[in-house]
């Protein structure tokens, strides 16, 4: 006898509207359209969960390791190696020092296939395709002067559009955003090519939407906005409350990544992902001068988040940082072949019990007394049950990380790991040393 069909959205709705009042997320007034994007974007988060996220860090190392090998090997990588020289620009010919930047990055034709960089993703983020096989919208025009009927042209009519998006920019330019700036779903935000700044206004909001890429852009000197009726589709605009003055605020929302972005001082967060946001990676960014770069999970009341999963993957973690790099609650990270060269509190931290799998890093304490990776804001009872591993990390300049819980996790099951570790530490300078936005120009390897 067939089972009896149950219909799952109705209760999706009940489920979430049982917990807006931690979920209000700017959004003065929780209407119908509203109602129905948080229990789309609920039932999406448990279909984008990887139930064995071991194999996505695996997947991960293994594709470290293949680059590894097609450039020589560990010694011939060293051997080419160029010193990242903050403030001096590498002008030899163009080198790739990551499995991601391989995949794209020393075609001159890349502005002929624009869509290849949507190929090249890792991590729990492998899926984001953005705007991939949609039209290429061209901005032409920085102002951001209207917030409900958007001028055609500008960045805000670009990411409101129903319909799959590639969005390019005509020339270099400044967008100071009047509010924040709220997208729809399958879109990239693609800055190759020009100089693009996200600067001196309100940031990217990222919010109960799936299927983005942001690329290749700086953001930064992002500050509060009072709010407002704000356009956040062609068909909808609702009344939006004070933005936090994040750089870029993820939010409910799937199949996001974030590669080559330069972000430094913003109001608040550099990039936050919370409320059941999952499947994301953050690559090859460069974060400067900044106190709460990067918070994963905003409260410790919320279970939802046990479905997070980040891959924070080749950035570099640079001057006048102080802590969240990233600060995390429930879910599982994989921070993996990033440089931390300052940090004045801390680098990596959490509560209510995530998984944080550190490999491969290189960790240089700069400040005195800020010589620990690690906090967790709880009791010791409680936290040496979490699950915090430092597999292949190297610590300079008296630095440590204090691990917990499972450390032996991936020879358990060697049927999934396979023996694989992290890319080596010794080459983090090398994976990260073209991280940040890019100086691409047409015609040009990038």
């Amino acid at each position: 006898m067939e089972g009896t069909k149950v219909n799952w959205l109705p209760i999706l709705f009940f489920v979430v509207a049982s917990i807006l009042p931690v979920l209000r997320a700017n959004i003065a007034e929780y209407d119908e359209v509203w109602r129905r994007r948080a229990a789309e974007a609920y039932n999406r988060t448990l279909q984008a969960y990887e139930p064995d996220p071991l194999k996505v860090v695996m997947h991960f190392n293994e594709n470290v390791h293949r680059h590894i090998k097609e450039s020589g090997g560990v010694d011939m990588m060293m051997l080419n190696s160029t010193r990242r020289r903050l403030g001096k620009k590498y002008r030899g010919p163009c080198k790739v020092t990551n499995p991601i930047d391989a995949c794209w990055r020393c075609d001159p034709n890349w502005h002929l296939n624009r869509f290849k960089l949507a190929d090249c993703s890792l991590g729990f983020g492998r899926k984001a395709t953005g705007g991939k096989g949609g039209r290429i919208y061209v901005v032409t025009d920085p102002s951001d002067d209207d917030i409900l009927t958007p001028k055609p042209g500008t960045l805000r009519h670009a990411v409101i559009q129903e319909e799959p998006l590639w969005i390019t920019f005509k020339r270099s330019m400044v967008i100071t955003l009047a509010q924040e700036l709220i997208m729809t779903s399958d879109k990239t935000i693609d800055g190759r090519g020009v100089k693009v700044q996200i600067a001196h206004g309100a940031g990217i909001t990222v919010q109960y939407v799936r299927n983005i890429i942001i690329h290749n852009i700086k953001i930064h000197n992002i500050v509060e906005k009072k709010g407002g009726i704000i356009r956040d589709s062609t068909t909808h605009s609702g009344l939006r409350t004070q933005s936090d003055g994040d750089g870029i605020s993820i939010f409910g929302a799937q199949d996001i990544w974030i590669d080559h972005v330069s972000m430094t001082r913003c109001d608040d967060g550099l990039i936050d992902a919370i409320q059941g946001s999952t499947a994301i990676t953050i690559s090859n960014g460069h974060f400067t001068d900044h106190d709460h770069a990067m918070l994963f999970g905003a409260n410790d009341k919320y279970p939802g988040d046990e479905k997070m999963q980040i891959t924070v993957a080749f950035n570099h973690f640079g001057k006048r940082m102080v802590q969240r790099m990233p600060r995390c609650r429930y879910g599982f990270f994989h921070v993996v072949n990033n440089d931390y060269t300052h940090w004045k509190m801390y680098a990596i931290g959490g509560s209510s019990h995530p998984t944080i799998i550190s490999q491969g890093n290189r960790y240089i304490a700069d400040h005195p007394y800020a010589k620990q990776v690690t906090k967790r804001e709880c009791p010791e009872s409680e936290w040496r049950h979490w699950t915090w591993v430092t597999d292949g990390d190297i610590f300079l300049n008296g630095a440590y990380f204090r691990a917990s819980g499972d450390q032996d996790w991936h020879h358990k099951h060697p049927e999934k790991s396979d023996g694989i570790k992290p890319g080596p530490a010794t080459l983090v300078a090398q994976m990260t040393q073209f991280a940040g936005r890019l100086d691409c120009k047409k015609k040009y390897a990038c």
